[in-house]
């Protein structure tokens, strides 16, 4: 024990001696002016005297606080306390702090996951506030077992409850503002409400063949009848060649109340959408270009643009259907995306079940501006229409002339980067909700559809102006649009719209056998 502090105390005369004299320093009152220098540390020239007054002293007080900086000798770390006394600070922080500190390393993620300073937390959060009534003796006895049997937890035991009690409030949250549902399309009204409670935000994670990866922040957002639209551009894209998949994923704070100031370091969950894999940039998956940018289409839904001398990346554009997309944004792990519940048939003794009584809702847009937004009621067809796996739904017919619509404004995909804008002439997103008999979603999608060329149509009425058509495909059904642009209004006309419905989806989805 001697030599221990013997050792203990020379260590701390060579920090003492390794530390710089101060300069501000002042004896007792009663002492003389070289006296108190000396006691100070410091030395006088010959006849110099000491500054007196308030002022001298306020000078020498900031030049001692300049001074005295700690030596790089005896330097501490807070890694280097013990964990006893790490515990003891960590339980003076909050939830979200706590998260924070246990990112930092391998201790302080164990420190931050003890079940002693958890407890207390969710206790505090989660125990029954009651202004007008006593707390039940038994709540009491059940929280001093808790705190008691904390110990006997797996680590991290009563984080998980904390954190899971936290996601299930959000939910709830979410729930009774999503409820309202808009009369034609089926989908929830307050949206933009959902988000700002929330919080909820997208990134993109690049994958590199090496093991990389590159989390990019969406740079801007917009919401559409049917739809949000997220784009990512900045100067800091890692090179395309060493780039393998692309991860696009919803990311939402643990604590609704920290929505209003995004930020990285603040705890958040991912939920993985859709991984897109980017060998699949081929000439097959272009859709339109300018002067400056190729535009290629990623189903689902996904819009890259390279620069065209670089072939570099430029900007990442998703088109996110509302259809259960805060579930899908949420409710998905980092690995693993949202998957939906099953769907039950309803009961139904009707014999054309599941051919008649449908509604569609279609929205062309970019830039945040429609050129089409239109509902169409009692759609249906006949067991005639049922050819080639699919079922045929006429929108709108060729020789109904009163039928025929216009797209409203320019047709274009607006783009944007950091340094420069533009417009593909060839390309729109589209929104399409198709709801069945009973007001459910039955086939819903937001993709890049491109407008192409093609011959005039041979059982209709013939048209002066050039023709064009739409066409979109996946797995549930597709779409065909003809649509005819005249010259003296500069403006296409939707003259054909018909959607072909697999019938696998249908006895699927309504318990028939077509």
């Amino acid at each position: 024990m001697a030599i221990g502090r013997g050792r203990l105390l020379q260590l701390q005369w060579q920090c003492l001696l390794a530390r710089p004299p101060p300069l501000g320093c002042f004896g007792s009152a009663f002492a003389s002016p070289g006296a108190a220098a000396g006691r100070a540390g410091f030395r006088m020239r010959p006849g110099a005297m000491l500054p007196a007054g308030p002022a001298a002293l306020s000078r020498r007080a900031r030049q001692d606080k300049v001074c005295r900086r700690p030596s790089t000798g005896c330097s501490a770390s807070l890694d280097s306390l013990p964990s006893e006394v790490l515990l003891k600070i960590l339980s003076y922080l909050d939830a979200a702090a706590l998260l924070c500190a246990g990112c930092v390393n391998r201790r302080f993620y164990h420190l931050a996951n003890d079940n002693f300073i958890w407890i207390r937390i969710y206790s505090t959060a989660f125990s029954p506030r009651r202004s007008h009534w006593r707390v039940d003796p038994a709540e009491k006895t059940d929280l001093s077992v808790n705190l008691l049997s904390a110990g006997d937890k797996e680590a991290g035991y009563w984080k998980k409850e904390y954190l899971t009690k936290q996601i299930a409030s959000v939910k709830a949250a979410l729930a009774r503002v999503l409820k309202p549902l808009h009369p034609h399309t089926g989908l929830p009204v307050k949206t933009k409400e959902a988000l700002r409670v929330s919080g909820l935000g997208w990134v993109i994670i690049l994958r590199a063949a090496d093991g990389r990866e590159y989390t990019m922040e969406h740079a801007d957002l917009s919401v559409n009848d049917s739809s949000v639209t997220v784009i990512w551009y900045g100067k800091d894209w890692p090179p395309l060649a060493t780039l393998s998949t692309l991860d696009l994923c919803g990311v939402t704070p643990v604590f609704m109340g920290q929505s209003r100031t995004p930020s990285r370091i603040r705890p958040r969950w991912h939920s993985l959408i859709t991984k897109y894999q980017l060998s699949q940039l081929t000439e097959s998956s272009a859709v339109g270009g300018d002067r400056l940018m190729r535009v290629f289409c990623l189903p689902p839904g996904l819009v890259v643009g390279l620069w065209k001398r670089e072939e570099e990346l430029a900007f990442v554009m998703a088109n996110l259907h509302l259809y259960c997309l805060v579930e899908r944004s949420m409710l998905g792990s980092p690995a693993v995306p949202y998957e939906l519940p099953p769907h039950t048939p309803v009961s139904d003794d009707s014999p054309e079940r599941g051919l008649h009584g449908y509604r569609l809702h279609v929205d062309m847009h970019s830039g945040g501006a429609s050129c089409l937004c239109g509902s169409f009621h009692n759609l249906s067809a006949s067991k005639g229409y049922l050819e080639n796996e699919y079922m045929k739904l006429t929108v709108i017919s060729f020789k109904n002339n009163t039928e025929h619509l216009p797209l409203i404004g320019k047709v274009g995909l607006s783009w944007k980067t950091n340094s420069f804008d533009g417009c593909i002439k060839s390309c729109s997103i589209m929104d399409l909700t198709l709801l069945e008999e009973y007001g459910k979603p039955f086939w819903c999608f937001s993709s890049p559809v491109c407008v192409r060329c093609c011959p005039g149509p041979s059982d209709g009425p013939s048209f002066l102006g050039e023709a064009y058509c739409v066409d979109y495909s996946d797995s549930e059904g597709r779409l065909h649009m003809e649509l005819v642009w005249v010259e003296e209004t500069e403006e296409y006309f939707i003259v054909s719209l018909a959607l072909y419905l697999r019938l696998a989806k249908v006895n699927q989805w309504f318990g028939t056998q077509y």
